[in-house]
C-alpha cells in the first residue's frame, strides 16, 4: 500500500524538509555554550593582565 503524503504550503515546505534532513555533527546544550564563552573570556582577561 502506498504511503500517505502530507502536503504543505509551498512557502514552508522547503524549509521544513531542509531541517529534517540536516544532521547535527556536534550537539551542545545552551549551558555548555555559555560556559565555554565565559571560560574563554576569563582566559583572555587573565592573559591581558599577565602580558
Amino acid at each position: 500500500m502506498a504511503e500517505k503524503k502530507s502536503y504543505m504550503p509551498q512557502s514552508t515546505a522547503g524549509l521544513i524538509r531542509y531541517f529534517e534532513s540536516e544532521k547535527e555533527l556536534i550537539k551542545l546544550k545552551p549551558e555548555h555554550v555559555v560556559a565555554i564563552a565565559l571560560a574563554f573570556s576569563f582566559i583572555v582577561i587573565i592573559a591581558r593582565f599577565l602580558i
